[in-house]
């Protein structure tokens, strides 16, 4: 049985459906990644399923949970930007959430100290957050998220506002607590999705276009693809590279000609054939499959 199902769920503001009955399961210990462009949705459907927007329609059932059972206990919720008390000290914040999950002081205290180890804010304890930089201020609110020890951890852009060394941090303490519990975050940073990630949701226009494990999504789209650059520029070959057996099609890319196959044997032989037939100088010869960005621009435009 799935950690929560979701049925038919929609959300209208006004003559706006920002959410358009939409239906997916979570499974208990995976990381899903909610994908789409501004205003397909995303912080929308996450806002529902962590109970802070009521649906216009539809269903979301937690498992254990009864109809209209208050489900907040079982969630963990990072909005985008998220808002700290910048005179506390960062183990005064986190004492203080767990009071309000209604831990006893000394469990929150407990519960903290572990947190901060896990986040490596150990050692920035005792310092107020006000001096916290971004990246800090990310993994501190990744432990808030986990002081009532949720099942479902939700995460709304969690690494977009960043820079790399802090957005390394953050998905580092994200891959520790998928050991701990089921995550769900939505992200723009789409080489983060496909590095954590097991399953992925894309939104477009307050609909599901894609759904399923990453695994499953990328060997259902993929279109292997042979990069090509020359000693000399290949672009006056791209005719011959197009007529070749088993090539869907061949353009130019730059400094690179980049042929895609209908058939990916017969076509790399005859493009072997051809290269050395015709002598042609190679500087770099590479297979090369979709990105998941690739996917994701796909399923916008079809969409």
């Amino acid at each position: 049985m799935p950690l929560v199902e979701v049925k038919e769920l929609s959300k209208t503001y006004g003559e706006t459906k920002a959410v358009k009955r939409i239906s997916f399961e979570i499974g208990e210990g995976r990381c899903i990644t909610l994908l789409g462009p501004n205003g397909a949705g995303k912080t929308t459907t996450l806002r529902m399923l962590a109970g802070l927007l009521t649906p216009t329609s539809g269903n979301i059932q937690f498992a254990g949970a009864t109809a209209g059972a208050d489900i907040r206990s079982m969630i963990g919720y990072l909005p985008q930007y998220p808002a700290f008390y910048t005179w506390m000290t960062g183990k005064e914040y986190l004492v203080y959430v767990g009071q309000l999950a209604k831990l006893k002081r000394a469990e929150a205290a407990a519960r903290a100290d572990e947190l901060l180890l896990a986040v490596g804010l150990s050692d920035s304890a005792r310092r107020r957050i006000g001096g916290y930089s971004g990246g800090m201020k990310q993994r501190l609110g990744l432990a808030q998220a986990m002081m009532h020890r949720p099942k479902l951890v939700i995460l709304d852009e969690p690494v977009s506002a960043l820079d790399p060394l802090g957005r390394r941090e953050v998905l580092e303490m994200m891959r520790k607590l998928k050991a701990e519990t089921t995550i769900l975050f939505s992200t723009h940073v789409l080489p983060d999705a496909e590095e954590i990630t097991d399953d992925l949701i894309i939104m477009n226009a307050g609909e599901i276009v894609i759904s399923g494990s990453l695994r499953e999504i990328m060997e259902q789209h993929r279109e292997p693809v042979i990069r090509i650059r020359g000693e000399q520029s290949l672009e006056h070959e791209i005719a011959m590279f197009s007529s070749l057996t088993g090539v869907e099609l061949a353009s130019w890319k730059g400094d690179y000609a980049e042929l895609r196959f209908a058939d990916l044997e017969e076509g790399r032989k005859a493009l072997m054939r051809h290269l050395s037939d015709q002598g042609i100088a190679i500087r770099k010869l590479e297979l090369a499959e979709l990105t998941l960005e690739d996917v994701f621009m796909k399923a916008v435009i079809a969409g």
